[in-house]
């Protein structure tokens, strides 16, 4: 090859690597120099042990399955502050549930709370044009002390094994099952957002909504129906918080909002609406578990954790606001 061809490739990289958006490989970028240093650093204390690595996406699982309703809510240009509260309403209702009248009725017990909860945000954000902010803030005190004032602060122990093994706390087979609860959320909203018209209907509603409407969206049943998604979703994850610890807890889920938005905006999903990834969202959500877990590995107590999590917030949002 000639000393000019040779420089005529090399001049076709440089221009096809300049070319390439570095911003939608971020996530991707951040979870394997994360991964690099978590790896290098604490190589001593387990952290590459396949017990650790399966424990991070245990950890996250629940985090992963709420970030995907969240994801749908941010794409419409959206929020939803009220998914942990909802998480934790959900385990102690589908405690009680169980305990009185067995294994069915707590499942629906669980889901009917984020069906009405995700029905009464859809309802007040979408017909009487309230902000979302502002309705799932306020939802996010009801649903908590709502759990709190039924429970009386206390643990609702989950004795049905069943229930237990289903919702997060055994395996199937050589697969831990919240891994499975996970993938299966990740994969049916990736399909759902990329790949079907209500998918494409909630971009182009968080897009632009006027220019939606006048294709003909209905705007107000897709924010309906995104918020009502979000609900039921939570209370899936607050099913699998109790299966897994095989109790409802009113603190379950307490603080899942802040790491969801996290996941969801760290994955690519743009704050202001018209645009989203799920499976952005699920490299979001594995990216703050790795981060938790290095730190646990490292020593750090809980509230220095929250400040590197707060971190991570600040720099997900300074990211979405260059897109």
């Amino acid at each position: 090859m000639s000393t000019a061809a040779v420089s005529k490739s090399t001049s076709s990289t440089a221009a096809a690597i300049g070319r390439l958006d570095w911003r939608r490989y971020v996530i991707y970028i951040g979870f394997a120099v994360v991964f690099a240093f978590f790896a290098v650093l604490l190589r001593d204390d387990g952290f590459l042990s396949p017990t650790n690595l399966l424990n991070i996406f245990r950890q996250t699982a629940t985090i992963t399955v709420i970030a995907v309703g969240m994801t749908f809510v941010i794409a419409c240009a959206q929020i939803d502050l009220s998914v942990g509260s909802v998480a934790g309403l959900s385990s102690v209702c589908a405690a009680m549930a169980i305990a009185h009248h067995g294994l069915v009725a707590g499942v629906v017990a669980g889901l009917l709370v984020g069906l009405v909860i995700g029905s009464l945000n859809g309802a007040l954000v979408s017909l009487l044009g309230i902000p979302s902010f502002l309705v799932t803030l306020g939802m996010l005190g009801v649903a908590a002390g709502l759990a709190q004032w039924i429970t009386a602060s206390a643990p609702q122990p989950i004795l049905d094994d069943t229930f237990n093994l289903l919702f997060g706390g055994g395996n199937f087979g050589p697969v831990p099952g919240l891994l499975l609860w996970s993938l299966v959320f990740v994969v049916v909203g990736a399909v759902v957002l990329a790949k079907t018209r209500f998918g494409r209907q909630v971009l182009a509603t968080g897009g632009n909504r006027t220019a939606a409407q006048f294709t003909g969206v209905n705007t107000r049943r897709i924010t309906f129906t995104v918020m009502l998604l979000s609900g039921l979703v939570a209370s899936v994850a607050g099913m699998l918080y109790a299966g897994r610890l095989e109790s409802g807890r009113f603190q379950w889920g307490a603080g899942d909002e802040l790491s969801a938005i996290a996941a969801v905006i760290l994955g690519g999903t743009s704050l202001f609406g018209g645009a989203g990834s799920v499976v952005g969202t699920l490299m979001g959500a594995l990216l703050i578990g790795l981060i938790n877990n290095g730190l646990i590995l490292a020593g750090l107590d809980s509230s220095q954790q929250q400040v590197v999590r707060g971190v991570i917030i600040i720099l997900a949002v300074a990211l979405a606001r260059k897109k």
